[in-house]
């Protein structure tokens, strides 16, 4: 019997061993997506305790806890910072086969040395012992990431933020280089006029219809790459199918004129909005990023009391394949298809868009449409091993960008720990069965790739 978490936890056999321990581990981390706070990194934040560094804005730990019953109090409530983390550990283990479960052990036993089960008993002195080990230089937002070996990151930015942190990070010392990326969502859900007067003053635009809307969006996408930026993120819950202009206009200056549009109005807006944009991104080089098959804020009692995006999101099954062919499909026809890495949330679809991507391959670009990794709710074990196997089936593995960690919390790097766990675990399972080649620079390469090298290549960062 195996040791829970042990040096060969989730490696399963010789061929694994080899591939984790000689080669991805000691590969550097590159986080294309994540959340993080840029100026927690800028100002090198020294965490009071762990809830502050763990338990903030976790919604994978809230909806855990509210499942296990824990008042929300403790939760997002006014509870001190203790409780919180002692009603956390209350319900850890109840998370057994949740990939919770396998991360707050991981997190726990990589920054901090500790290997004891977190439950009750064990809680108050782990809570003590975190605090005096997050009190350390070493265990700053900066120092966290060069625990993990973080080599890059790109936070999740608004086209209207002055990205003044990222600029204060890039002329520190900071080991860790941190770029923005721009996510042009509010600008687009078209339900707050104020939001876009304020993107009409920084951009020094008057916003009088589509064009000059396009103009302001253009002349901050020039900013941010002048500032480093070279992807764009976007999450619909459904991709607007693209619409004529003509249409498009109209819509929009009723809009302009605060009048209430229509839900057909508001996607034709915005899908013209949304493929004119995906053409400043190629204009750039940039890569564009697709977050597909969620629907947000399904609570609404909760929405009221707690407010938005505060873990009541759930899988989509509306069938997205039609509009996102659609979309790229546009771009295609002019060549102004920029590289693309769509995140699927419906396991059902990935077959879908595993073969979609190998419609619009090309331009002399390895992988120029990507599958990205399991997301979300599909960022576990088995969420993980299906997208591999998918894109495997249907695509190139070996042109993978690999994983992120699409997260909010600076001890979420262990889960690249756990994404090269199992990618070496599937292929050295590939091995032992005679299904691939016991080649060892061939099989070395290829986990070199997707853990680092592929990312490095195509991001161009």
């Amino acid at each position: 019997m195996k040791a829970f978490l042990g040096e060969d936890f989730l490696l399963n056999n010789k061929i694994a061993l080899e591939l984790y321990h000689n080669t991805a581990a000691k590969m550097p981390i590159i986080d294309y997506h994540n959340h993080l706070p840029p100026d927690q990194i800028a100002q090198n934040k020294q965490f009071q305790n762990i809830s502050k560094a763990w338990l903030d804005g976790d919604h994978y730990k809230w909806r855990a806890m509210r499942a296990n019953g824990i008042n929300e109090t403790f939760i997002t409530g006014n509870a001190s910072d203790k409780d919180k983390f002692l009603k956390w550990a209350e319900t850890v283990p109840y998370t057994l086969r949740n990939p919770l479960y396998h991360w707050t052990h991981l997190e726990l036993k990589n920054y901090f040395d500790i290997d004891v089960l977190l439950n009750p008993t064990s809680a108050e002195e782990i809570y003590a012992t975190t605090k005096t080990l997050l009190s350390q230089p070493k265990r700053s937002c900066q120092g966290l990431l060069q625990m993990k070996n973080v080599e890059l990151l790109c936070t999740t930015d608004d086209p209207i933020d002055n990205l003044e942190y990222h600029q204060s990070i890039a002329k520190s010392n900071c080991k860790t280089k941190v770029f923005p990326t721009f996510r042009p969502e509010k600008s687009l859900l078209l339900d707050d006029l104020n939001y876009l007067n304020k993107l009409a003053s920084l951009a020094k635009i008057q916003i009088i219809n589509c064009d000059s809307f396009l103009e302001a969006i253009a002349n901050r996408i020039n900013y941010f790459h002048e500032n480093g930026c070279r992807l764009s993120d976007i999450s619909f819950e459904t991709i607007p199918v693209c619409s004529n202009k003509k249409d498009a206009e109209i819509n929009f200056k009723k809009y302009l004129n605060g009048k209430k549009l229509l839900d057909s109005e508001k996607k034709n807006i915005q899908a013209y909005l949304l493929t004119e944009i995906c053409k400043l991104y190629h204009n750039k080089g940039w890569t564009q990023q697709f977050h597909i098959g969620v629907i947000r804020n399904t609570n609404t009692r909760a929405k009221l009391t707690l407010g938005a995006n505060t873990g009541f999101d759930t899988i989509s099954d509306t069938l997205h394949i039609h509009a996102f062919i659609k979309l790229l499909d546009d771009l295609e026809k002019t060549d102004q298809l920029a590289k693309t890495i769509i995140y699927n949330l419906n396991p059902r679809d990935n077959s879908l868009f595993a073969t979609a991507i190998g419609n619009f391959q090309g331009n002399n670009i390895p992988g120029k449409i990507q599958l990205g990794s399991g997301w979300w709710f599909l960022d576990q074990k088995n969420g993980i091993e299906n997208q591999i196997n998918t894109l495997s089936n249907m695509g190139l593995l070996s042109r993978f960008v690999g994983m992120l960690t699409d997260s909010r919390s600076f001890l979420s790097f262990s889960r690249h720990e756990y994404f090269r766990r199992i990618l070496c675990n599937l292929i050295g399972r590939d091995v032992i069965n005679g299904e691939l080649p016991n080649d060892k620079l061939l099989l070395k390469t290829l986990i070199e790739n997707i853990c680092y090298n592929n990312a490095k290549n195509y991001l161009k960062l």
